[in-house]
């Protein structure tokens, strides 16, 4: 059994806590041990009945990259005009991608049918490769955070027309973009759209529930003795009237 220290354990923290979403990287390469680190990371994460539901196409042409920019770019105009003012001009000033200027993009996919018809788990949550392959994202950040290599997950794209582009198969749905390089002016001390102001971090307390959304209380009235919960001080659930 692999024991953590007190060292390797800080270190885990301090990768969640300081991992940032980048936008702004040197042109400096990324060494291959390194890559190959990253995307085998990504490739250890956990998956509902061990699917592995991922693929990693790793980018590095230049010309890929302005294709899938011109995406990116079409996608963002349209997303900004869905903004009235001042948020429309708030939303132009932000960077929301660094296709161009990272060394390295990948684009991180899901396979829905792999490990089918019958995979462990997924009888009654479906989505649930989708979320495996969003562990897969997670590892690669973290372990680039590990590395000093900044990752952007590049959002604000038409899915559709980069599965087309990349030649990738109608049945395996692109999940996540992202830009990988070293960073400009290195980690911020706090998220970008927070020192922007476009958000502020959610207390933990608000998102944060205990046994129910919002206080419980045990029910007398067992029914077949399974313990049915009801929420207290007279308030039903939301989307229980």
């Amino acid at each position: 059994m692999v024991e953590f220290t007190d060292a390797d354990r800080e270190a885990v923290y301090k990768a969640i806590y300081t991992r940032r979403d980048i936008r702004r990287f040197r042109t400096d390469p990324i060494p291959d041990p390194v890559l190959e680190r990253l995307v085998d990371a990504a490739h250890h994460a956990p998956s509902v009945g061990f699917s592995q539901p991922w693929d990693l196409l790793v980018i590095k042409s230049q010309e890929t990259k302005r294709a899938v920019k011109s995406i990116a770019d079409r996608a963002i105009a349209a997303a900004r005009e869905g903004y009235e003012e001042p948020r429309r001009s708030e939303y132009a000033a932000l960077k929301l991608e660094g296709i161009l200027e990272s060394p390295v993009n990948i684009c991180v996919t899901c396979d829905p049918t792999r490990g089918a018809p019958h995979v462990l788990g997924r009888s009654s949550m479906k989505r649930t490769d989708v979320y495996s392959t969003c562990l897969a994202v997670q590892n690669l950040w973290l372990a680039a955070r590990a590395e000093g290599v900044g990752v952007g997950w590049v959002s604000v794209l038409y899915p559709y027309e980069l599965q087309e582009l990349l030649g990738i198969p109608p049945h395996v749905k692109p999940v996540a973009y992202l830009c990988l390089g070293y960073p400009e002016d290195g980690f911020p001390d706090e998220p970008v759209l927070e020192t922007e102001g476009w958000r502020e971090r959610l207390d933990r307390e608000t998102v944060v529930h205990e046994e129910c959304w919002g206080p419980r209380s045990q029910n007398e009235d067992d029914r077949e003795g399974t313990a049915v919960s009801r929420c207290s001080e007279g308030e039903s659930p939301p989307g229980s009237e």
